[in-house]
């Protein structure tokens, strides 16, 4: 005997959601972002903040694999590994990279949380604090930090990682950062993956700051060595100038010397 098919009711709100989604999946760009640990009042402001610029959209995983699943675009499909219980969906016309730029500066300091892992070392610096001798002094000394007294506060006596890359973050250190005010975790949206006019992108953290500062130490390494192979372009010109000025000098000086001891 054959078994009944089951037939699977999708709510008139249901279709709509997926509806809608495949509609602006027509944009240039559908990206995927992580909203984990992310408060409801942050992820409302991000939401204001794409406004005119993108679609921040929520829906649950199964309505957005069927979203992808029948989209017109059937790369698109590539993106269903990336979809969780923990991401939702951003639509815009804009470059990818421009938006995960924009989406990269959005982001604001955070307090850390108990067994929150950490992304990069969080280094105390050695400097003075706003805390009081107290308990705080053996608060300080329990997870390894060197204080002294300097003008009635407690200062750091030297610099030191406190949490490093990878770790999670202890009750004690969480409450030392607290004490200290310092947020080392920033909270936003963040992309996983987009498909973005045909490709699928999976590498777009940019963090603006940190290109810009690459950016300057490669000039100042490429316009050290140009300089020092003698390049004339607009940029070492001034630096050979300098150059052939030292050299001149240095040979003038050289002439008066053997002026001197040839008389």
């Amino acid at each position: 005997m054959k078994k009944a098919k089951v037939e699977t009711h999708i709510s008139d709100k249901k279709k709509s959601v997926v509806k809608e989604l495949i509609e602006l999946m027509n944009k240039k760009t559908t990206m995927i972002v992580s909203i984990k640990n992310i408060p409801s009042a942050k992820f409302q402001d991000m939401r204001k903040l794409l406004r005119g610029k993108a679609d921040l959209r929520v829906a649950k995983k199964s309505l957005v694999l069927f979203a992808l699943e029948h989209s017109k675009n059937e790369k698109l499909k590539e993106l269903e590994k990336y979809a969780t219980e923990d991401t939702a969906l951003i639509f815009s016309n804009d470059d990818a990279f421009v938006l995960s730029a924009f989406l990269s500066k959005s982001k604001t300091p955070a307090k850390a949380k108990i067994g929150q892992i950490v992304n990069e070392d969080i280094i105390i610096e050695a400097g003075p604090t706003e805390l009081i001798p107290g308990p705080d002094i053996s608060a300080l000394s329990a997870v390894g930090l060197m204080v002294k007294v300097e003008n009635g506060k407690l200062a750091i006596k030297e610099s030191q990682t406190f949490v490093k890359k990878g770790e999670a973050v202890t009750e004690e250190k969480a409450s030392i950062l607290t004490k200290l005010n310092i947020t080392p975790f920033k909270i936003g949206l963040e992309p996983v993956a987009a498909f973005y006019e045909g490709i699928l992108y999976t590498e777009l953290r940019i963090d603006a700051d940190e290109a810009i500062e690459e950016l300057q130490e490669s000039f100042g390494k490429a316009l050290a060595f140009a300089v020092s192979i003698n390049y004339p372009v607009q940029e070492t010109i001034v630096y050979l100038l300098g150059k052939a000025a030292s050299h001149e000098a240095a040979i003038q000086n050289l002439i008066k010397q053997d002026d001197q001891n040839l008389n």
